[in-house]
């Protein structure tokens, strides 16, 4: 699977702009500011129906412009071809569409074109709120598991309604009949959750592992752990014996909404005690084996996007994450750097040919596919 082609209209700082990439290793240079992150971004949002870099969507709306269109180029491994439309009008709903047909849901598009990106946005998977991380174990068991899509949007609806129920009753105890619906329905859906998360970090944790050994070479150990107190108690039980405190916070206190993952290197907190080098080669460890992992419950080799990887990492874990990434397990790939001879030199000490783009002020420069003699 790769994306052949990419248009935009309007979108961030780009007016008009059309590109043809390669099925191997496309790579953007540029200064800061100049738009190569959103070429990235605009390839997030026609495989997840969304930006990862601003929550809403009219934001990406280049500046007065009523709306903003992408569009891409897809070739599946098959051969057959899928063309990816996304619309943003502002104050309107999203449109989305795939080989000219809209989605009546966008949730039906997710998993169709799996990616993974490693950005300098993934910093707060370490330093912020358990939510962050639970966003990251959702975003990939979503791009191979519907049910579990469907599960989630259901369970967060049925919250909030036992939320509102909690408010309403001010500090008193709820109705009854209403509360044992809810909390039947949570355990309904958060249970077949909980354990997709666990088994998803189950199967994550030594290809986790092994990519960490190989950017770092063995310098140290590192681990990942699920924390739910749903591994040890039940559903039900958890939400009986919480019962009193969420009547007094007037809030659901426990259940999946609460879980995280604890990451750590040589034993302590890797948000307190990691360098900055050690945490961004845990991050990009987590998203090598995130990828391995969609790969082999897709069957597809996902987009990888590799937005300003030398931030923080040394020449040694560079070379080392360029080795790996360029391997046979890996498919179409999209890098980000303001220094164009990093990566020419990062790309040609390997023999691969690559396509380099130069990106300036919302403007692209399709440069000559680099063939090594060896290619």
């Amino acid at each position: 699977m790769h994306l052949s082609r990419l248009s935009l209209l309007s979108f961030r700082n780009y007016e008009d702009a059309g590109l043809h990439l390669c099925p191997g290793i496309n790579c953007f240079a540029g200064l800061n500011g100049s738009g190569k992150t959103n070429l990235l971004d605009a390839i997030h949002y026609l495989t997840l129906c969304k930006s990862f870099l601003t929550p809403a969507d009219s934001q990406n709306i280049r500046h007065s412009d009523p709306f903003f269109v992408i569009q891409g180029e897809f070739a599946m491994d098959d051969g057959t071809p899928e063309n990816v439309y996304c619309a943003v009008k502002r104050a309107q709903k999203k449109v989305f569409k795939r080989n000219q047909k809209e989605y009546e849901r966008l949730s039906d598009h997710i998993g169709l074109l799996p990616l993974v990106v490693v950005a300098p946005a993934d910093a707060v998977l370490v330093t912020g709120h358990s939510e962050e991380r639970r966003r990251f174990m959702d975003s990939v068991i979503a791009q191979y598991d519907r049910r579990y899509l469907d599960a989630l949007i259901a369970y967060n609806r049925i919250l909030a309604q036992r939320n509102a129920l909690l408010k309403q009753a001010a500090g008193n105890p709820p109705d009854t009949g209403t509360l044992e619906i809810l909390n039947l329905q949570l355990e309904q859906y958060g249970t077949p959750i909980h354990e997709a998360r666990r088994a998803f970090t189950q199967n994550l944790l030594p290809l986790f592992h092994e990519y960490y050994a190989q950017l770092s070479g063995g310098a140290e150990e590192v681990e990942l752990v699920y924390e739910s107190k749903l591994n040890h108690t039940p559903f039900a039980t958890l939400l009986e014996m919480a019962f009193q405190k969420d009547c007094a916070v007037e809030h659901t206190s426990a259940g999946i909404h609460k879980d995280d993952l604890d990451f750590s290197v040589a034993g302590f907190p890797l948000k307190r005690s990691g360098s900055q080098g050690q945490q961004k080669t845990f991050l990009i460890a987590l998203k090598l084996a995130q990828y391995v992992f969609l790969k082999n419950a897709s069957g597809k080799k996902p987009l990888l996007l590799l937005d300003d990887i030398h931030d923080k990492l040394d020449e040694e874990r560079l070379e080392r994450l360029a080795g790996i990434v360029t391997g046979d397990a890996f498919g179409q790939l999209f890098v980000t750097d303001t220094s164009r001879e990093r990566m020419m030199n990062l790309f040609a000490s390997r023999h691969l040919p690559f396509q380099l783009f130069s990106v300036e002020k919302g403007q692209i420069e399709q440069l000559e596919l680099f063939k090594t003699s060896a290619s």
